[in-house]
């Protein structure tokens, strides 16, 4: 499993978002995270379209959390920020890209591992990440 930095900067987006009461500017946010303007708006309209922020425009506009920091889960940043679900290898969720899942020895392993890192994934909160509890 590869965690792009659009992951990382998506993390580091909502945590500082997190503590704010009123709505981040894109600029704002870019400079004190040292994060490439156009990439970080990027990232935070997908995570506006899945429902993860709030977005006003305007001149007083910006991202707001939408939900409780316990609410977040890493797993389901990740996937937003990334697109497509986390994955281990590519036939980790059960599909195998060469079609020889009946022969692969590997598959209910990396299966198995997949399971167990979504799992753990989906406990850890954007809470616990900011309250360093994971």
């Amino acid at each position: 499993m590869l965690f792009t930095r659009a992951s990382e900067y998506a993390i580091l987006a909502l945590i500082y978002i997190a503590d704010k009461k009123e709505p981040q500017d894109v600029e704002t946010m870019a400079e004190k995270l040292e994060i490439s303007k156009s990439f970080l708006a990027k990232i935070l309209q997908a995570l506006a379209k899945d429902g993860l922020l709030i977005s006003y425009k305007g001149a007083k506009g910006g991202f707001i959390l939408s939900k409780d920091s316990k609410e977040y889960t890493l797993k389901d940043i990740v996937n937003s920020a990334e697109k497509k679900q986390v994955s281990i290898f590519e036939c980790s969720h059960g599909i195998c890209p060469i079609n020889k899942e009946s022969r692969c020895l590997m598959l209910p392993v990396l299966v198995q591992l997949q399971d167990t890192m979504n799992d753990h994934l989906s406990k850890i909160t954007l809470f616990d990440i900011i309250n360093k509890k994971n």
